[in-house]
């Protein structure tokens, strides 16, 4: 060709990327057939135009275009010391022919650093997604997932714990309301945690006398089945007490079923049975039974040593009273006030049994003592005995 690419666009072989396309834009504008009536001249130059401005354009054939051109330079430069050290130039069939004039080709110098940009692109390939990309994805997202669940499962109970321990730091220093606090808060991160359900329905029920809040938190902490379910013992213990929750709400049927579900679980639980029998005798009026649980749990009592509470020992009499058993009743009635010498409810038993039994001067005094001891009971019948007197 007797013109290369950027002698075509009136470039230096130097010239940058803009420069190329505004010469590209000024000829094709220039040189387009349609201004020049299609002449072919116009049109051969317009198709030269646009070939150079496609090789130019783009940096990798305008790299390899650019090799070309030095290379053949280099050959033309040889050619020309050749012919420069022949003094006659070569010969053919003995004749000597002058070297044969190759035009110059022009070419740019190395690129600058901006512009060494001329690399190999590997076309982009378009991306799948098949059916084994679709589990594998699927299996990551799961296992991220259980491992946020596991992560905060585990933070959970750790926070449910500590606060559990520092409710019973405060139970055991008779602060009860920041115990209440702890427990809540135990139970906000875990609510199946018997244990603490277990403690705030005692403090429910021995400090604040919340009753139904009581027997809502022990009937939780039975149904409990999370990492640190209640052992049958404390099962047993915790149905005790739901039983006296369900008796001060006058559900004596209810307390019976606690009560025997309790003692399943520990025969040897003799607060059960004082409470069965109480129950059993001021409820529901089954004598005999009521005076079977009192007994054993009478036994058990003396057996470890312990002494049986006061309303036990006057439930027994009054259960041996009904029963016509006169002096085991009188017998209970003295153990009681052993215990507590200016009782006004055993002062009363006594001295209605002692009018059964046909001792009215025992019994008027009986009343009298409870009177004083300000027995509303023993008050009225003092009353009658002196009216009668």
């Amino acid at each position: 060709m007797s013109q290369n690419h950027y002698e075509i666009l009136g470039v230096a072989s130097s010239a940058p990327a803009a420069d190329i396309k505004q010469a590209y834009r000024r000829l094709a504008t220039q040189l387009h057939p349609d201004k020049h009536g299609g002449d072919p001249h116009y049109e051969e130059r317009f198709k030269a135009v646009a070939v150079a401005y496609q090789v130019l354009a783009d940096p990798d054939r305008r790299a390899q275009y650019d090799y070309k051109l030095q290379q053949a330079a280099r050959q033309a430069e040889e050619q020309r010391r050749a012919a420069t050290q022949g003094s006659s130039g070569p010969s053919v069939y003995g004749m000597h022919v002058p070297p044969v004039a190759t035009p110059p080709l022009r070419t740019r110098p190395p690129a600058g650093a901006r512009e060494r940009h001329y690399q190999q692109r590997v076309p982009r390939q378009r991306v799948r997604f098949n059916r084994q990309d679709f589990w594998l994805v699927a299996v990551i997202v799961g296992l991220i997932f259980l491992f946020g669940i596991s992560a905060k499962i585990v933070m959970d109970r750790v926070a449910a714990s500590s606060n559990y321990d520092d409710a019973r730091r405060a139970f055991a220093q008779g602060q009860w309301q920041a115990a209440y606090s702890y427990l809540d808060q135990a139970l906000s991160f875990r609510e199946d945690f018997a244990p603490a359900l277990r403690l705030r329905g005692q403090l429910a029920q021995d400090i604040n006398h919340d009753y139904p809040a009581a027997r809502a938190d022990y009937e939780a902490a039975l149904l409990a089945t999370g990492g640190d379910p209640l052992s049958p013992l404390d099962a047993a213990r915790v149905l005790f007490r739901l039983g006296r929750c369900q008796v001060a709400l006058h559900q004596p049927a209810a307390a019976e079923l606690s009560y025997c579900r309790a003692l399943a679980l520990d025969t040897a639980l003799a607060e059960a049975y004082l409470a069965r029998g109480e129950n059993r005798l001021l409820d529901l009026h089954r004598l005999r039974p009521a005076l079977a649980d009192l007994r054993r749990g009478h036994q058990q009592y003396e057996r470890a040593g312990r002494p049986v509470p006061l309303p036990y020992l006057q439930a027994e009499g009054a259960a041996l009273t009904h029963l016509a058993r006169f002096d085991q009743a009188r017998a209970t009635y003295l153990l009681a006030l052993e215990t507590q010498p200016e009782d006004g409810r055993t002062l009363f038993l006594l001295g209605r049994l002692a009018q059964q039994m046909g001792d009215s001067a025992s019994g008027c005094e009986f009343y009298r003592r409870g009177a004083a001891a300000g027995y509303s009971y023993a008050v009225a019948a003092a009353e009658k005995c002196r009216q009668k007197n």
